[in-house]
């Protein structure tokens, strides 16, 4: 039963760093519905929706903007202009109405006119557009700049998610892997009860054995209930990344690593990382240049189509058109355009520094990470060596045992080396797939969209 034991679980696990195709396409399907529906991911996702919309707010800089503008003035006091036209023409009008013996010409009274306009409404469309105008070319450049960062970071948080929804799947098939150990090994132990039940009635043994191996059976119930929860904590921890019910079943494939296969350190160059830090770069070498471009002068078109008049008279008088062009150039500014280029100037090299370290540190995580997977997996093929030792050992012991020429404290070691060896090689399978993950996740290896 020992060697069908071994044999089971030698047969699960791996012995190299390559998937079947079942496995692959099972953990790729779990990986792409995390991509889908994980919440922080959708975060990202929304921070690039928003740098589109700002591009498209940059491009829409450049076409005509259309407004109503409207003034109503209602004005009683103030300046006049007073116009004595009752001083200049009545003498004139007494006179011709002496002469015609009439009352045809009236009476005038001086005016006083209010510079103030009351009662009157000015309504007009204005178009305007930018004909030259370096800050909003540079603007929009800049924001396409953002859109590759916002992008390259959404890539970061797409592979960071992988290597959590791998090394949470290893995890979870690890806890059942206890999960199970332990239950055979209860099967063990129940059989030590069976057999030293056996020998007690025979008269071969006394009750210290049996108390022994009913005392054993108890830790070992304690280790199913710790390892069982290990696995629930391990598949909430796992839906959680993948957003569904804490509770949802987790299929495992069992087929695993078949052949060695070699893993090599490569260039960290395409690190989404290095995106981020060479577009901001460019981003604040962009905004430099827009500092400098207070250079170029500002001109832009408009045109007036509108009414205005008193009372709210709308005809062929009211209405008017204005065209114009409005030119702006920045001759003097006390030095603020100048020092907020040299601010620019100091950003770009600032983030080139930084560049410069991340790229150190991302090939020191890709060497550090290579190291670990080949210290597991050298620990792998330790514990393979290690469980097959402790499985003979136990089988020898345990016929011995049966023999009468054994204590049962020796054999109950014995069957503590067995399971140790067994929960050894399952955290050593757990920790070469995990540090595979590792060194994919270093390499930005994992095909992403």
């Amino acid at each position: 039963m020992i060697n069908k034991r071994v044999a089971i679980i030698l047969l699960l696990l791996f012995t190299a760093h390559s998937w079947q195709s079942k496995a692959q396409s099972q953990l790729d399907a779990y990986i792409q519905e995390g991509f889908k529906n994980n919440q922080g991911l959708h975060q990202q996702s929304i921070q690039l929706e928003r740098s589109l919309l700002a591009l498209k707010e940059a491009k829409s800089l450049f076409l005509p903007n259309i407004s109503l503008l409207g003034t109503y003035t209602k004005a009683n006091g103030g300046r006049t202009i007073d116009l004595p036209i009752g001083d200049l023409m009545n003498p004139v009008y007494a006179t011709l109405n002496q002469l015609t013996n009439s009352n045809n010409f009236p009476h005038i009274d001086n005016q006083s006119i209010l510079l103030n306009p009351d009662n009157f409404y000015d309504a007009k469309f204005r178009t305007s557009l930018p004909l030259i105008n370096a800050e909003i070319w540079y603007n929009q450049k800049i924001k396409k700049e953002l859109i590759t960062q916002q992008q390259a970071a959404v890539n970061v948080y797409k592979r960071e998610l992988v290597k959590n929804i791998k090394s949470a799947y290893y995890q979870y098939y690890q806890a059942g892997k206890a999960v199970a150990i332990y239950n055979n090994a209860q099967l063990l132990v129940k059989e030590n009860i069976r057999v030293n039940e056996s020998l007690l009635k025979n008269g071969v043994r006394n009750n210290t054995a049996l108390t022994r191996s009913q005392t054993e059976k108890q830790k070992i119930e304690a280790a199913i209930t710790q390892a069982s929860n290990n696995q629930l904590n391990a598949k909430a921890y796992f839906n959680f990344l993948l957003n569904r019910s804490l509770t949802s079943d987790i299929i495992i494939d069992t087929t695993y690593f078949s052949k060695q296969e070699s893993v090599n350190t490569t260039s960290t160059n395409t690190r989404e990382e290095l995106v981020q830090l060479n577009t901001g770069i460019a981003a604040y070498k962009l905004a430099e240049k827009m500092q400098r471009s207070y250079l170029v002068p500002k001109l832009n078109t408009f045109l007036d189509l509108g009414s205005q008049g008193f009372n709210f008279d709308y005809n062929s008088k009211t209405q008017y058109y204005i065209w114009g062009v409005n030119l702006q150039w920045d001759l003097f500014a006390a030095g603020k355009n100048r020092y907020k280029s040299q601010q620019a100037k100091t950003d770009v090299a600032s983030l080139q520094a930084q560049y410069s370290q991340t790229e150190q540190a991302l090939q020191l995580q890709t060497e550090q990470s290579l190291n670990n997977y080949n210290t597991a997996l050298s620990n792998y093929n330790s514990a393979k060596t290690q469980l097959a030792l402790a499985n003979k050992y136990y089988n020898d012991q345990l016929k011995v045992y049966k023999e009468g020429q054994l204590l049962y404290i020796e054999l109950l070691d014995a069957l503590n080396q067995l399971t140790n060896s067994e929960l050894q090689l399952s955290l050593a399978q757990a920790n070469v797939l995990t540090a595979a993950a590792e060194i994919e996740r270093n390499q930005a290896a994992y095909p992403i969209n």
